[in-house]
């Protein structure tokens, strides 16, 4: 057996009709885009399975999606509610309209001290936990992809996770919810009159929901199907535990939504009931003689208490020892049928906890464990050993054959009969050819993952994959179990939603839907579908585009941080345009990659930030900021590179001639330098020359000159932004006016007055990080910078024995990073040198030292993209807790997308990547607003209209002598 049907390599556009009817339904027309660039980025999600949409509509309302579900039931055009992307069983793509219901949707609003939380779809559930954190709860589905999935998928595809099992799971801490119907009926179950109205305004749904209510009532059969298979974790098919658990017909249907992949209606708003926050908790590897031997542990260790039982087989393991955080003891073991649990305790009090895990104690005693148990409280441990767990689909992700695609399934099953359907799927796996598949999961709940790789460029891999399909349904079945527990029905079960529940059930499913969307538009083909095969159309190829992001499994763990999200493109749209590209060539369809690579050029490669937060998010670590510099170097011809290097060499002269261009220009009437830039950018220097307006700011301080101290600890790197900008004077709230002395004379007062002695090196008006050349793509200016900046440090440091301090976070990363610039040669004295941040400086060497900073009463605090890679923002933290007695980050915080003179060369980008967090920041006064890099501190002051100053400003305010008061020491 084997059924295809491919993507087309050529992406029709959609008719002006079409166009005209969906602009027509929404306040702004550019929020309709049909650009083929920008629906085949829109279009890749983090399943095997992709849809050529016709449009993609950025709707900001409910009543935009009220009107976009009538107009588009009314021409009979499918229409796909997506969010964000990371649903693995294709429910998040379509062949019509795909409406975003992400971009304009993330709002939350904390209730009742953090006993409830209203949330809109667009929030990621890590997003609205840390609006939560703040009151010691958070959200009860507790899902692993938390940090990228959003609120509205957790609704949608009725998530769960590792510790919340089937008690604290969307559909039972879900308290009402507002949703938009098909024919654009928008209903607020929380209301008191919510069930009235729906009659009202939905006569023949109302009564439809009240006979099917009755229906599985009065048969003894389906209301016994439906409590033993919803007594699992079950996302398979829809919720009809819904009949048996509401009586009202509005609260029914609520809860139908819940788990119906946007297939019945749109979520546009939900109240959660929150859970508390569990503050202590002891984490514990369980490694054990075999499966059986696991499983068979897990009764007693739930009796006694365990939160989080989470089960690896044999091949797990023996992918997670190689992982360098792994125990000792878990490497030296020779793996043949072990299995191990990841168990944790966690409870509300200290006292509670070491309780339970004495009273857990003889229950491992009795286990026969291949290694010695050792329960760890240390956060640090703690986080290694859940490394271990959540690292495994990095591992197996990132060694496939490129061009084949990660597949994680998931299932539940009875635990009576977890070992032998777990051991039934390692021998499907033999017998299918699938030698790295690996199986993990939430052992106490009977609910297991299992991941494998699978190519589907060739007839004969789609049939094994059938083959391979076909009989885990039956082991799964035959079991008594569900064929999906959390990921959701989608697309890669639809076919067998019939086969799970039975003809009666099956027909309940097929009249609620026919009620809900008699037009069969919202998301057709998923949750339920008729054809057996199904499951094997509209496959996605991965075709190889380059080794640095050939690894990537679009799970779009990497959008949430990407500050261009919003503006233009993100990581994992980045990848697909690629593969879209690469698709098209192989196609013969020249057309299309010539518009794909026309609307690439700035899209994708010039409006990144490159600020490769992507690689901290991506679980197979793709520094998709990295690719993007290259791409910006392989355009620049040997003309650009020569004047790059030019550049690098005259680096002084180019700092003199830039102060004075700003002199000049802020001397003269704003229209002459307008015209002037415009000018420029027109002739092709749009990515070096920024369009003039008011708020660009005036030329900063020059560096210090060269000084050589006997009893140095540390040369001082001035950063040269420093330079070229002046700094804000922290009292013009306008934010627009400079004056101030910034981060490079605060941290040479800082260290005079702690009696610090710094070293500042000779010619340090001419060197630089390199990061300007880097970002650009200039490799031989960087080249030649590297070259003089190490030949320069080399000195001062006396090779090697001071460390190198610098005074701007990105800067001190750039200095991390010289040594790809170098020559092999050279890079075994870079390798001698020590670089370090001034704010860590400050918190070892400074602040011991200085006098009891007088504090202000609050600070909002910005850490920059340069302080997550330097791992710097505890450091931080302390600086700014020793100024303010309250510092806020925002929970919006991310990177502002300054990104050096990006955010003067593309000042949109910024506004988009700054603006939840300057929401969030200009929703309350504070006293004082910090960062660790003048750049960032530029794009926060343009976003908020807040003076951001760097931190070390702060801390000289707050030392420096007042006149007529002794000093204070420590």
């Amino acid at each position: 057996m084997s059924t295809r049907t491919a993507v087309p390599s050529t992406w029709p556009a959609p008719g002006n009709d079409l166009i005209a009817l969906l602009r027509s339904c929404v306040t702004d027309p550019a929020r309709v885009r049909t650009r083929d660039s920008q629906r085949a980025a829109a279009a890749h999600d983090a399943s095997h399975y992709l849809l050529a949409p016709q449009a993609v509509v950025r709707a900001a309302s409910a009543d935009e999606v009220a009107a976009l579900m009538r107009a588009t039931s009314g021409i009979g055009v499918p229409l796909t509610l997506r969010s964000g992307g990371t649903s693995l069983s294709g429910q998040a793509g379509g062949d019509g309209v795909l409406v975003d219901v992400r971009t304009h949707w993330r709002s939350a609003e904390v209730l009742e001290d953090g006993l409830r939380v209203r949330v809109q779809p667009g929030m990621t559930v890590r997003q609205v936990n840390a609006r939560l954190a703040r009151h010691g709860r958070r959200l009860g589905p507790d899902p692993a992809s938390e940090s990228a999935c959003t609120v509205g998928g957790v609704i949608a595809n009725n998530s769960s996770g590792m510790n919340c099992g089937t008690r604290d799971n969307a559909y039972r801490t879900v308290e009402s919810l507002r949703f938009v119907l098909p024919s654009g009926t928008v209903v607020d179950s929380g209301r008191p009159d919510a069930d009235q109205e729906l009659r009202a305004r939905e006569p023949d749904l109302y009564a439809g929901l009240v006979a099917l209510r009755k229906r599985i009532h009065a048969n003894s059969d389906s209301r016994a199907a439906v409590e033993r298979l919803f007594a699992m974790k079950n996302t398979m098919g829809y919720g009809l535990n819904a009949f048996l658990d509401h009586t009202r017909p509005v609260d029914v249907l609520a809860h139908l939504m819940i788990g119906s992949e946007g297939t019945l209606g749109f979520v546009a708003e939900a109240t959660f009931r929150t859970v508390p926050l569990l503050p202590h908790t002891a984490t514990g590897f369980l490694v054990l003689p075999s499966l059986d031997a696991a499983t068979d542990a897990l009764p007693a260790l739930l009796a006694a208490g365990a939160r989080t039982a989470e089960l690896l087989d044999a091949a797990a393991l023996r992918v997670a020892r190689l992982d360098p955080d792994a125990p000792a003891e878990l490497r030296g073991l020779r793996i043949d049928r072990h299995a191990a649990l990841l168990v944790e305790f966690a409870e509300e009090g200290r006292a509670e906890l070491d309780a339970v895990v004495e009273a857990a104690q003889p229950v491992l005693d009795r286990a026969s464990l291949a290694v010695p148990a050792q329960f760890t409280r240390d956060s640090r441990v703690r986080a290694r050993l859940w490394h271990l767990r959540k690292g495994l689909y990095t591992a197996v992700a990132a060694a496939r054959r490129p061009g084949t695609t990660a597949l994680l399934e998931d299932i539940a099953v009875p635990l009576p009969r977890l070992t032998g359907t777990c051991e039934g799927l390692i021998d499907l796996f033999d017998r299918h050819g699938y030698e790295d598949a690996v199986i993990f999961g939430h052992a106490r709940d009977g609910n297991v993952h299992f991941m494998l790789t699978q190519d589907f460029d060739s007839r004969a891999e789609i049939d094994r994959y059938a083959r391979f399909t076909d009989d885990m349904v039956d082991l799964v079945l035959d079991a008594g179990g569900t064929l999906k527990a959390e990921h959701g029905t989608g697309r890669v079960m639809a076919p067998y939603v019939r086969r799970q529940y039975g003809d009666e059930l099956y027909l309940v499913m097929r009249e609620l839907k026919q009620l809900c969307d008699p037009s069969g538009v919202l998301n057709p083909g998923v949750v339920l579908d008729d054809d057996p095969t199904a499951h094997l159309r509209h496959l996605k190829r991965v075709p190889r585009v380059d080794p640095a992001v050939d690894r990537c499994v679009e799970c779009g763990y990497c959008e949430p941080i990407c500050p261009t999200a919003d503006a233009t493109t993100t990581p994992r749209q980045r990848i697909a345009l690629r593969r879209e590209i690469a698709q098209a060539a192989a196609a013969g369809d020249q057309d299309r990659v010539r518009r794909l690579e026309a609307d690439y050029a700035f899209d994708a490669v010039d409006s990144c930030a490159a600020d490769s937060l992507c690689v901290t998010a991506c679980p197979v670590t793709i520094d998709t900021g990295a690719v993007m510099k290259q791409h910006r170097a392989d355009r620049h011809g040997p003309l650009a590179q020569a004047a790059g290097r030019v550049a690098a060499e005259h680096w002084g002269g180019a700092l003199r001639g830039a102060r004075a261009a700003l002199t000049a220009a802020h001397a003269l009437p704003t229209p002459l330098p307008r015209a002037a830039t415009r000018a420029l950018r027109g002739l092709g220097a749009g990515e070096l020359v920024p369009e003039w307006d008011d708020r660009m700011p005036r030329a900063g301080l020059l560096r210090p000159e060269a000084q050589t101290n006997a009893d140095a600890r540390a040369v001082f790197f001035a950063a040269c932004v420093g330079t070229v900008f002046e700094p804000s004077s922290g009292r013009d709230g306008a934010g627009g006016a400079g004056g101030g002395e910034g981060a490079t004379r605060a941290f040479l007062a800082l260290c005079a007055r702690a009696g610090v002695q710094v070293t500042v090196p000779t010619g340090l008006g001419g060197l630089c990080c390199g990061t300007p050349w880097q970002s650009k793509g200039f490799t031989r200016g960087h080249q030649a910078m590297a070259a003089r900046t190490l030949a320069a440090l080399w000195q001062a440091t006396e090779g090697g024995r001071l460390p190198v301090v610098c005074d701007a976070s990105s800067c001190t990363h750039g200095l991390t990073q010289l040594h790809a610039a170098l020559p092999e040669a050279e890079r075994a004295r870079y390798a001698e040198l020590r670089f370090v941040d001034a704010v860590s400086f400050a918190v070892e060497h400074l602040l011991p030292s200085l006098p009891a900073p007088r504090r202000i009463d609050s600070l909002a605090l910005h850490p920059t993209c340069s302080s997550a890679h330097l791992g710097l923002d505890e450091d931080l933290r302390t600086l700014a807790e020793s100024v303010a007695t309250d510092v806020t980050v925002p929970a919006a915080w991310g990177c502002c997308a300054f990104a050096g003179d990006r955010g003067l060369l593309h000042p949109q980008v910024t506004a988009t990547a700054t603006a939840a967090e300057a929401a969030e920041v200009t929703s309350r006064a504070h006293d004082g607003y910090a960062s660790c890099n003048h750049t960032c501190e530029l794009g926060m002051t343009r976003a908020t209209g807040r003076p951001y100053r760097h931190v070390l400003e702060l801390l000289d305010d707050a030392t420096r002598p007042l006149k007529g008061a002794r000093p204070e020491t420590r």
